[in-house]
């Protein structure tokens, strides 16, 4: 037979109440105590019926990921990611895929929402950056943690995850000013993506700060998909003045980039340097192997998952500082592979 919350408690000398709160992860309890539980926990292997958990009141212990990506390797990531904690903290996930660009995705979302019953949700580009979306959860009262482009945006009354693509996309332009490139073009992804507009402004910046100045036909409006990245190294390439390095908002153009200037006969990195963004598995299957900032889509996950977690409990326990829930924040750091080199001139 299997063990019950009570054969936990009897074991561990403790109400079956304290054992509720263990499992809950609510902060009243104390450490000597917490010990003896969670021992107790292991040796019955106790594992919690999330199910009778959910319907025994009004909490409930299923969180959801929306998303709109096109990208399977993000998406992949950010579900393992999310799951990983949700399995470690004793909550149940629902995904929910869904397209931004709906005319009813608010309404998808709010009855998503109601029908689930869901303790919290975690929004990812682009629902997480669009107002509609937003006031529609605060007007369900659901918790929420958003993952968004940027680092100085205003969050008000849940945490956010901020990812400062600026500040990495500046960084992968940088380095290839320092190998000497100034004609360095720029493939961007969806518009409707705030990442698209910090990474173009990383590299704006940068070319700014270098004493560089910009060349309007050197960027290139595209989506973030390979088809982009070949479409717009046709178009770069086939310039008068042709660029010598390209910086592309994912990993994902930047492989159709290298596939396209292969097929133009342009050697990589000896006449062309590209570079990409995010460090998904499409930087490390080209050959040869993208330059790009690596992004930890799974750990980011992880930490926006247990953020939300962490802020439902807190409202539950009646916390009064449930306002100033600390924000995360990641910084994409520079690799740098086979991709690029310092311009032969």
């Amino acid at each position: 037979m299997k063990s019950t919350i009570k054969d936990v408690a009897t074991l561990a000398g403790v109400s079956f109440k304290t054992v509720s709160r263990v499992i809950n992860h609510e902060g009243s309890v104390k450490p000597e105590t917490l010990k003896k539980v969670t021992q107790a926990i292991k040796t019955l292997n106790y594992q919690p019926n999330h199910a009778a958990r959910n319907l025994a009141g009004t909490s409930s212990y299923t969180i959801g990921f929306v998303y709109d990506n096109p990208n399977a390797y993000y998406v992949i990531d950010m579900q393992n990611g999310i799951l990983s904690e949700c399995r470690e903290k004793g909550y149940e996930l629902l995904i929910h895929p869904c397209s931004a660009n709906s005319e009813n995705i608010v309404e998808e979302i709010r009855t998503m929402v109601k029908r689930s019953q869901l303790a919290g949700l975690i929004i990812s580009p682009p629902l997480s950056e669009m107002p509609v979306v937003l006031e529609a959860l605060k007007e369900l009262e659901v918790n929420f943690v958003r993952i968004i482009s940027g680092s100085n945006e205003k969050a008000e009354n849940s945490p956010c995850v901020f990812i400062h693509d600026n500040e990495a996309a500046y960084e992968i332009t940088e380095h290839l000013i320092e190998y000497g490139h100034e004609d360095i073009a720029f493939i961007s992804g969806d518009k409707d993506h705030h990442s698209t507009e910090e990474r173009l402004n990383g590299y704006l910046k940068a070319l700014a700060d270098n004493g560089i100045a910009q060349r309007d036909e050197l960027i290139f409006e595209a989506h973030y998909s390979f088809e982009s990245g070949v479409d717009g190294a046709k178009y770069l390439l086939n310039l008068e003045r042709k660029p010598t390095a390209v910086f592309c908002c994912n990993d994902e153009i930047a492989a159709g980039a290298l596939f396209a200037a292969r097929l133009m006969n342009f050697d990589v990195p000896e006449q062309l340097s590209i570079a990409g963004f995010e460090d998904s598995p499409f930087s490390r299957q080209t050959w040869p192997k993208l330059t790009t900032a690596a992004q930890p889509t799974n750990f980011i996950a992880r930490k926006a998952a247990s953020s939300l977690i962490s802020y439902i409990v807190a409202k539950r326990s009646g916390a009064t500082n449930v306002g100033e829930m600390p924000h995360q924040h990641f910084q994409p750091q520079l690799v740098v592979r086979q991709s690029t080199s310092k311009l032969v001139r």
